[in-house]
């Protein structure tokens, strides 16, 4: 196939802009009239990065963000016979289907092709299976892409409830992700997690755990996907914080995701939401409470590309729904330093709630909205573990270290007050789970979390407190 000199853009069915390449990863962008019809000059049509305007801006650190990182983006780059730093190409050969609402490929591209194939039972669980050996599930009539590194399937929903696979370009509903083989039960874990955080309001994705071939998939429903009364799948336009901040995930060896190797931070969400969003203060309290899941889950990996943004008009944007929420600090070679810190803070386990008070008044949010949305943010997460069905392990793990911060605060405002009763030892915030209770590469762990503070010695301290409990020196 000839390379085409420039790639479209459509959005909605309308051609918004023009991609071309002078070298293969170094992409410039042009919009076009029609783009100005849908919105005004300076709107963030695409993305924040490439607010609308004359002139050819940089976009290759946003197209390349609707790649595939890692093995999965060298698998799609053999199958097309290209360098996997040829962003241009990549994204001519599978941009049909991508994140949000864009449709990208050569002008006299035949978009009509796209269609469904409906895969029975065993034609599912043979997808599955190959995963491993083939990203994506990808075959010569794929033209989808999404980002991320973990082992997934794009699917379509049918009205029978079952599956189908995409085909040309056709857009996806869901996205199945596969359990890792090297850190078994992380998909159950996430959905113990992306649970609690739909019954606190910080995601509205409602998903499903099952076996498939053998194997333990989560079924993700699209937030950027809606489906019309007529049954059209509607796309809906979304970028992730990478892309909005233009921070190239690869950069610094793949680590430009995360804060530390020049990713973006809480603060610089923050910005954008105060620059972009329709109403700053209800999507600051919403990003607060995203951080506050995070900690009291233990997920250290919120980096740049797990943290979205909805665009719900052509001219600003909103937070999106929680995704990608995994108690990392239950595995003892996942991450426990932070991909965004707080109150520059970097280690989960040190992040107090004044540190989640003192970072959101810097962005700014008033202190008394900030002290209200940590507070009830954790009691809700309490609240939701004693009452949801989902994986014990996980669900104790978030109420001990939801319960240990709002102790913690309580027993700093009746010392600030002078009040008594704040000398006695302050719990550390659990990390994991003690001894056994430890998720392995082989199965979850049985219960052997004490939300009490037992009168035993069996940590060797006489402290009274489980070893994840321990009395910390403040």
């Amino acid at each position: 196939m000839a390379r085409p000199a420039a790639l479209g853009v459509w959005m909605k069915g309308i051609l918004v802009a023009e991609l071309t390449a002078k070298r293969p990863w170094s992409i410039r962008c042009r919009y076009t009239s029609a783009a100005f019809d849908l919105a005004a000059s300076g709107s963030p049509l695409l993305s924040c990065s490439l607010p609308l305007g004359s002139g050819r801006p940089d976009a290759s650190v946003f197209v390349s963000g609707l790649l595939p990182e890692g093995q999965h983006r060298l698998a799609m780059a053999a199958q097309a016979g290209i360098a996997d730093n040829d962003t241009f190409g990549l994204i001519s050969r599978y941009g049909r289907d991508v994140a949000g609402a864009l449709v990208i490929g050569a002008k006299m591209s035949e978009r009509g092709l796209a269609h469904v194939e409906p895969y029975t039972a065993s034609s599912l669980e043979a997808e599955v299976d190959g995963l491993p050996d083939r990203p994506l599930g990808l075959r010569d009539d794929s033209e989808l892409s999404i980002a991320g590194i973990q082992n997934k399937l794009l699917l379509v929903s049918l009205p029978d409830g079952g599956w189908a696979r995409p085909v040309h370009g056709a857009p996806s509903t869901h996205i199945l992700k596969l359990d890792d083989e090297r850190h078994q039960g992380l998909v159950a874990a996430e959905a113990a997690c992306m649970r609690i955080a739909h019954a606190i309001g910080v995601t509205t994705v409602e998903l499903q755990l099952e076996e498939i071939a053998g194997r333990s998939c989560l079924i993700v429903p699209r937030f950027d996907r809606s489906v019309s009364e007529s049954g059209e799948i509607e796309r809906v336009h979304q970028e992730d914080l990478c892309q909005a901040t233009a921070r190239d995930p690869r950069a610094e060896r793949g680590r430009g995701k995360y804060q530390a190797a020049g990713g973006p931070s809480l603060s610089d969400t923050a910005s954008v939401l105060l620059k972009w969003a329709d109403n700053p203060e209800t999507e600051l309290r919403r990003l607060l409470r995203l951080a506050t899941l995070n900690v009291a889950v233990g997920n250290a990996d919120a980096h740049g590309k797990n943290v979205g943004l909805l665009h719900p008009t052509f001219r600003s944007v909103s937070l999106a729904p929680a995704y990608d929420v995994i108690p990392t600090v239950l595995w003892p070679h996942l991450r426990t330093r932070l991909a965004m810190s707080v109150n520059n803070r970097w280690e989960i386990d040190a992040v107090g709630t004044a540190d989640l008070i003192a970072e959101a008044t810097g962005w700014p949010l008033e202190k008394t909205i900030a002290e209200e949305t940590v507070t009830t943010t954790l009691e809700a997460i309490a609240e939701a573990t004693r009452t949801l069905d989902v994986d014990e392990r996980v669900g104790r793990l978030a109420r001990a270290r939801s319960e240990a911060l709002l102790d913690r605060r309580e027993r700093t405002r009746q010392l600030a007050v002078g009040g008594g009763g704040g000398t006695g030892p302050q719990p550390r915030i659990p990390r994991g789970l003690p001894g056994p209770g430890r998720y392995t590469s082989r199965r979850l762990p049985e219960p052997n979390i004490h939300l009490e503070a037992p009168e035993s010695e069996a940590d060797g301290t006489g402290s009274g407190f489980p070893p994840f409990l321990d009395p910390e020196q403040e």
